[in-house]
């Protein structure tokens, strides 16, 4: 037996078309979303504590619902997804109430949880950071969030309760796709060789149209047909593991070798052993074919015995970011934003800004290399000037924006200033990580 698994999404801002094409031309059994990234679960914290209406999971739930839930009704698609962020019960209330609006009212929905670690429990389990080997309490910054990545176990117990939509919190990406895997091929917890090639192939999907062609485009080097016209992947997966990565027709991009090489290895620092917390995958014996167009067999990966930790991400509240640009344009255009950097450097020490840092970038120029970067061939013809400053607190920031404000009739000449549209102070949400017992969680599955 083959099963069809269609993403529906990478992240929080992914577009949502594809997902509903996925659902309405792909033929699907399962279709699957993948919303969160390693500051998402700090971030909703600290937009939870700042902003009562925040409901706490993913803004666009609606939205990717209404999109998708029509022809997932009509062919009987299950959806498994990690929209929750954290609030997992309460997006599975709303996908009941979206359902509801379809005259659906005998599916069943779960929601699965116990991924949080307060702050007490991460210090009792003894964490250690894996970037410093300090404690805990060495974390500079208010702690405001601790979650370990969960596997896709609690996921499969759900889906064989019943479930035909699966939400959650923080759970590791591949585990999303292989959930519907293990129920469907009936492959154990503790099968690493299944696993492990299951995981390699949720790995491939996770990232949606980076497999298909997306973030892949480099012009005259790897060109794809439609670029705009991406879709999502689809994965057809066969009992022992192995699968066929495809997409929907008459679509653009491409799934290729090289697409399939680039996904593949993409955030692996040892292909060798890749740590879920399912199973730890290697890599390194993966057999890659094409079998026609947008068609493209993946075996041969394999798996070791998971580890007897979970990953922790921790969120820490770090200082601020004041950022604003500015622009020039014309024969001098970078002769004038190195007077103004001047400029601005002065007015810094005058009003004596505390900042841990503060950047006066020439995009186009010098931003990405900074003083690596080469001299430009020509001069160029326009210039735009990003000032942005580290600061412990909020005023200290809002000080960029005031001084880049004043730049406009105290600055020089001909100096392009655009009208604030967005806040220009934002949070700095650290992120660290730490490894607890698996032993010390216990997921929980709701059925709203």
């Amino acid at each position: 037996m083959t099963v069809r698994i269609g993403a529906g999404a990478a992240w929080w801002g992914d577009r949502i078309s594809p997902a509903a094409l996925n659902a309405a031309e792909g033929d699907l059994d399962y279709l699957c979303f993948e919303t969160m990234a390693e500051a998402t679960v700090s971030a909703a914290q600290v937009r939870a504590r700042r902003d009562p209406s925040f409901k706490g999971y993913d803004t666009y739930l609606d939205d990717r619902m209404r999109a998708v839930l029509p022809a997932c009704i009509n062919r009987g698609t299950r959806i498994v997804s990690n929209q929750g962020w954290i609030n997992p019960i309460g997006a599975a209330t709303r996908a009941k109430e979206l359902l509801a609006e379809h005259g659906i009212t005998n599916w069943k929905v779960a929601a699965v949880t116990g991924s949080v670690i307060s702050l007490d429990r991460l210090h009792a389990l003894g964490a250690t950071l894996m970037e410093t080997g300090g404690p805990i309490s060495s974390i500079p910054g208010e702690i405001v969030s601790a979650e370990a990545y969960l596997g896709a176990e609690p996921i499969a117990d759900a889906l064989k309760a019943g479930a035909r939509i699966v939400i959650t919190g923080r759970v590791a990406d591949p585990s999303i796709f292989l959930a519907p895997m293990m129920v469907e091929h009936g492959w154990s917890a503790h099968d690493a060789l299944r696993l492990g090639q299951g995981s390699g192939i949720g790995h491939l999907m996770e990232c949606g149209a980076q497999v298909t062609g997306g973030y892949f485009a480099d012009p005259g080097y790897k060109d794809v047909s439609e670029p705009w016209n991406l879709a999502f992947p689809i994965a057809e997966v066969d009992a022992d593991g192995s699968a066929v990565i495809t997409k929907v027709a008459k679509t653009g991009g491409a799934v290729n070798r090289q697409t399939i090489l680039e996904q593949m290895f993409y955030e692996v620092h040892d292909p060798a052993n890749y740590i879920t917390p399912d199973v730890v995958v290697d890599f390194t014996s993966a057999v890659i074919e094409d079998k026609g167009a947008n068609r493209v067999r993946v075996s041969g990966i394999g798996g070791k015995a998971r580890t007897d930790t979970l990953k922790v991400s921790i969120g820490a509240q770090e200082g601020f970011i004041g950022e604003d640009m500015f622009f020039y344009a014309g024969p001098g255009a970078l002769e004038r934003a190195q007077l103004a950097e001047r400029i601005l450097r002065e007015r810094f020490k005058i009003i004596e800004i505390k900042a841990e840092d503060i950047r006066i970038d020439f995009l186009g120029v010098n931003a990405i290399h900074g003083a690596m970067s080469p001299v430009p061939a020509a001069p160029p013809y326009e210039v735009a000037v990003r000032v942005a400053a580290r600061t412990k607190t909020r005023s200290e920031a809002e000080k960029i924006g005031r001084e880049v404000d004043a730049m406009a009739v105290s600055g020089v000449g001909h100096t392009g200033k655009r009208v604030p549209h967005a806040d220009r102070v934002r949070e700095v949400i650290g992120v660290w990580s730490a490894l607890v017992p698996r032993a010390a969680l216990t997921p929980q599955i709701h059925f709203v």
